[in-house]
């Protein structure tokens, strides 16, 4: 994950998990604003936090002419029109759509990493705690993962 996009377009798992578990401010203090659009916003269900802009996707067509969720659909219709981003998709079906049209993907367990990188906290283990508490679900080998790139295992 390069460390400068100009924008971060958010998908609703991530804003719904971090909100979970009470981390959601993690995504402003590692990229200051957070792009996202009308569908995702409506998805969240409750207001966003003022540092999360929406945008409107131009090309609906596009945007609806891609065979995933539409809130997935929507974020990489935006980033496809949109300079030098990087999307935050957990479903893996979004983020092979994305991948192939050689867009910068990362999930929301990449952004905790990345949180970690840059010092923002000190370790992901216990934020992972917290995600297994919730009905989120990440394979075990995944979080083991995550923890060893983190080194913390």
């Amino acid at each position: 994950m390069p460390t400068e996009y100009k924008i971060v377009i958010a998908d609703t798992t991530c804003f719904i998990l971090l909100d979970k578990i009470g981390e959601l401010t993690l995504l402003k203090a590692l990229f200051g604003q957070v792009i996202t659009t009308a569908v995702i916003a409506q998805e969240f269900g409750t207001p966003l936090p003022k540092w999360v802009i929406i945008h409107n996707v131009k090309d609906t067509h596009f945007q609806n002419s891609l065979d995933i969720d539409a809130g997935e659909a929507s974020a990489i219709a935006l980033a496809i029109e949109s300079e030098a981003s990087l999307l935050i998709l957990d479903d893996n079906k979004g983020r092979k759509a994305a991948r192939k049209l050689n867009l910068h993907v990362t999930g929301t367990l990449g952004v905790l990493l990345k949180a970690k990188r840059t010092g923002i906290i000190a370790a992901i283990g216990p934020i992972i705690e917290k995600i297994r508490k919730t009905n989120f679900w990440y394979s075990e080998e995944v979080l083991q993962e995550m923890l060893s790139l983190a080194n913390e295992l």
